[in-house]
């Protein structure tokens, strides 16, 4: 009697545990699998690139043990979106979409482009601009490039600038130095320089120069060395007002005379490979005033020429040092 009521236990046992789902039975057997499959990975040296990808993970085996038993099911959308309360604002169905019509052109005019905002002036494009300093040194430049109202220095040597108009630095009350060493100008108009009250400094050496412009009053050096300038390009007296002149160089060029009269703040002048030939005793000193002393004059340049200093001894007698030049 016992023994049959084992039995009987037996198979209820039996066959409730080959009623149980093969789902629940991968459930209780996909622990122990990924525990094998974690075991072989080495989680010290775990560097998962491309090359390795395949040697830390099975992909062999990789299906078996994802189970896509428990990916939720997948939404069927069976709606359209709402459509816009106004139905006047869709095409209808079938409807085709006109093609827009070309207008003719218009014969008014041509449109002429907007005016290039005072900001963006060509100068700071083709040049470098450094607070008030422009440099367009190299620039391949064939005239004097607008200028920012601002500007103070002006660098535009290596060019190929011919002229200097007198509109070129209209408006630049600021503008303390100009260099246009080593360009191709021949001619300047009267009034390029002289009204720029704040030009300190005009650099114009290695040009074509014939002749000088007017200056302003404001000039402190004048450098003018290598053109071709004769005498008859300065003006009468063309120094005499310019009463802060220190630095006169017009080396290398075609003088006649020494430009006198020279003013008083005059502390260097180069006038050596020129045509002088002779010299007036007042050039330097006032001949009748023996006590005079020109202390700020103390670098006269005149070698080169085709004068004898020599003559001219009462031509020196105000100065803190002799011209430098031929003596014999």
């Amino acid at each position: 009697m016992w023994s049959l009521a084992w039995l009987g236990m037996a198979s209820l046992c039996l066959g409730a545990a080959w009623a149980v789902p093969a789902k629940e039975r991968r459930k209780a057997e996909k622990p122990k699998a990924d525990l094998a499959l974690y075991e072989n990975l080495d989680l010290d040296n775990y560097d998962l690139t491309l090359d390795s990808y395949g040697e830390i993970l099975d992909l062999s085996n990789y299906e078996e043990l994802y189970d896509y038993g428990d990916l939720a099911p997948k939404i069927e959308v069976g709606t359209l979106a709402p459509r816009p309360k106004d139905p006047e604002t869709l095409p209808e169905l079938g409807a085709t979409a006109e093609t827009p019509k070309l207008q003719p052109p218009s014969t008014a005019g041509p449109v002429h482009p907007g005016p290039i905002p005072v900001q963006g002036l060509p100068s700071c494009l083709l040049c470098l601009c450094i607070g008030t300093s422009v440099y367009c040194d190299d620039a391949d430049l064939e005239h004097i490039p607008a200028l920012p109202p601002e500007t103070t220095y002006l660098y535009a040597r290596f060019n190929r600038i011919g002229a200097v108009r007198a509109g070129d630095f209209t408006g630049l009350e600021k503008l303390k130095r100009i260099d246009l060493s080593s360009n191709s100008i021949s001619w300047a108009d009267v009034d390029a320089f002289r009204r720029l009250p704040s030009l300190q400094e005009l650099i114009l050496p290695e040009n074509r120069l014939t002749a000088l412009p007017e200056l302003p009053r404001s000039i402190v050096r004048l450098d003018a060395r290598l053109n071709r300038i004769p005498s008859a390009g300065l003006r009468p007296e063309a120094f005499r007002d310019l009463k802060q002149l220190q630095f006169l160089h017009l080396s290398d060029n075609q003088l006649d005379f020494i430009p006198a009269p020279l003013p008083e703040s005059l502390r260097s002048l180069h006038l050596q490979n020129n045509n002088i030939r002779t010299m007036h005793e007042d050039t330097f000193c006032d001949s009748q005033d023996h006590s005079q002393v020109r202390r700020a004059l103390e670098d006269i340049r005149l070698d080169g020429n085709p004068i004898n200093l020599s003559l001219f001894p009462d031509a020196y007698f105000c100065l803190p040092r002799l011209p430098t030049g031929r003596f014999s």
